[in-house]
């Protein structure tokens, strides 16, 4: 299992607030890809917690099956992807 300097990536995704913007994501990307990027933003600059793991949690979201073979897919995507990829 993948791992952040010692932490199980199982156990920082584990995070109520987190569950709850992930879940508010969903079903989304196609219509609204620009609010799901800043509702991310928004997480990475506000969540509760350490600002590594926030960044950690949308990194891990963001190269998941999904946008790793291209079914969600948007230039503000990237763009967090490497903003995100510079913090961790």
């Amino acid at each position: 299992m993948y791992k952040y300097k010692g932490y199980d990536i199982r156990d920082i995704v584990d995070n109520s607030q987190w569950q709850n913007v992930r879940k508010s994501l969903l079903n989304n990307w196609k219509l609204k890809p620009i609010k799901n990027v800043n509702i991310l933003k928004n997480y990475l600059k506000t969540g509760n917690g350490n600002i590594k793991f926030r960044a950690v949690r949308i990194y891990n979201y963001l190269t998941g099956t999904a946008f790793r073979i291209g079914i969600i897919k948007h230039k503000e995507i990237d763009k967090l992807k490497k903003e995100v990829k510079r913090l961790i």
